[in-house]
C-alpha cells in the first residue's frame, strides 16, 4: 500500500506498507523532508510496524512521537503528517497527479447560477461523468452568499442589501457569509473525487485542498498559511475563507467533495458593514475590533491587477498538476439553470433558516 501527504507549509511524506494479521508491517517512510538525527527515520518505521491497522491518525502520531530519539528535529515534517500518510495508504487514497484536471473559467454569471453550477459539476464528478475540475468564478452582480445553516435575518441587514443592490443567495456548504462585489473578489471551486481526500479528517482536508493556493500566493511574494478551520491568512490579516460540501456517489458509492474559496482582492469594508450583521462577539474571537482589520485585500499585498492574480493562480495549479481548458457542457448548464430558478433563486431556499 502506498500513501502520500503534503504537509501544509512543509514537505511531501510518502509511506509504503503492508498489512498482515490486522497490523502494519514493513512500513517505510520517505520524502523530501529533513530529519535529524539519521536514526530517527528507523525509529519512525519501527513505531509504525506492529500498529493495529485500524489505529486512527492521532494514535499513529502518538506512537511516532513517543519513539523519536531525544533531540529529534523535523524540517517540513510532523508526526501528524506521517500518520495521515499512513491512513491515506490504508484508504487507497489518490494523489493530485493521478487525474487529468479541467479548468472552467467563463464569463460573469448570476450568484444563483454559481451556486447551482457548484452542485451540478460536483455531482457529475461524483458520478464519474466529468474529471476533477477547477472552476474560477466571474460575478455578474454584487451579492451576499450565506452558509447553508446560517440564519438569514441574523446575517443580513435587508435594508442595507436593498440600498446597495445586493442579491442574497444561500449555498449548499456550511460556513459563514461571503460579501462579494464584481472586480473585488476572486472565487474558485474545486470539485474532486472523494478518493483524493481519503484518510484525511474533515479539518485536514481543508488544509490539503488549500495547499496549492498557498504556493501560488507564495510565488506572488505573499507568505500565507492555512488557519483552522477554513481561513487562509497572512501577516497582514485574513485573505480568504473556504467551505466544503460532501456529495454521495450513485447508489451510495464513493462520491465527491466540493471545496470553494472566496478571496478578497479588494473590499469596501464600510459597505460590507452596512449589509452584513457582524456582531461584536464575532469580532472579538478574531482578535480585532473592526471588520476592516479582519480582511486584508490581495490588491494591497500583491500590487497586481485582479486578472493577473487569477492568471498566476491558474498557472501555478497547471504547473503543479496539469490543467486542460474545459467548459460547462450544454447539459450541465441546462440542469444548473433549472436549479438556479427552482432552488437557489427561490425565497424558500434562501430563507430556509429564517
Amino acid at each position: 500500500m502506498h500513501g502520500e501527504y503534503k504537509v501544509p507549509g512543509g514537505k511531501l511524506v510518502v509511506v509504503d506498507l503492508d498489512v498482515e494479521g490486522g497490523v502494519l508491517r514493513d512500513a517505510r517512510v520517505a520524502g523530501d523532508f529533513f530529519l535529524e538525527p539519521d536514526e530517527a527515520l528507523d525509529a519512525v518505521n519501527h513505531a509504525l510496524n506492529g500498529a493495529p491497522a485500524d489505529t486512527d491518525a492521532a494514535g499513529l502520531a502518538a506512537r511516532v512521537e513517543a519513539a523519536l530519539p531525544e533531540g529529534t528535529v523535523m524540517y517540513g515534517l510532523t508526526s501528524e503528517g506521517i500518520a495521515i500518510a499512513v491512513r491515506r495508504a490504508l484508504a487507497h487514497a489518490t494523489d493530485w497527479t493521478d487525474y487529468d484536471w479541467q479548468l472552467i473559467h467563463e464569463g460573469p454569471q448570476s450568484p444563483a447560477l454559481h451556486m447551482a453550477l457548484d452542485e451540478v459539476l460536483t455531482t457529475e464528478v461524483a458520478a464519474g461523468h466529468r474529471p476533477p475540475t477547477l472552476r474560477v468564478w466571474e460575478w455578474a452582480t454584487p451579492s451576499v452568499i450565506i452558509g447553508s445553516f446560517q440564519s438569514l435575518r441574523n446575517e443580513v441587514d435587508p435594508a442595507g442589501a436593498e440600498r446597495h443592490g445586493i442579491e442574497v443567495v444561500r449555498r449548499i456548504s456550511g460556513g459563514g457569509a461571503m460579501f462579494v462585489e464584481p472586480g473585488n473578489t476572486i472565487t474558485y471551486s474545486l470539485s474532486v473525487p472523494e478518493a483524493l481526500v481519503q484518510g484525511l479528517s474533515f479539518q485536514d482536508s481543508y488544509a490539503y485542498l488549500d495547499d496549492w493556493v498557498l504556493g501560488a500566493l507564495g510565488d506572488m511574494g505573499i507568505k500565507a498559511w492555512y488557519q483552522p478551520l477554513n481561513d487562509i491568512a497572512t501577516e497582514a490579516g485574513k485573505v480568504a475563507g473556504a467551505a466544503q460540501k460532501r456529495m454521495v456517489g450513485p447508489g451510495g458509492g464513493p462520491g465527491a467533495v466540493l471545496h470553494h474559496v472566496t478571496m478578497a482582492y479588494d473590499i469596501d469594508a464600510d459597505k460590507m458593514l452596512e449589509v452584513l450583521r457582524i456582531g461584536r462577539e464575532k469580532m472579538s474571537d478574531k482578535g480585532t475590533k473592526s471588520a476592516q482589520k479582519r480582511v486584508d485585500p490581495l490588491r494591497r499585498q500583491t500590487g497586481l491587477a485582479r486578472e493577473a492574480v487569477i492568471e498566476r493562480m491558474i498557472d501555478s495549479f497547471r504547473g503543479r498538476y496539469g490543467l486542460a481548458d474545459g467548459k460547462v457542457t450544454p447539459e450541465e448548464l441546462a440542469r444548473a439553470e433549472e436549479l438556479a430558478w427552482t432552488k437557489f433563486g427561490s425565497p424558500e431556499w434562501t430563507s430556509r433558516v429564517p
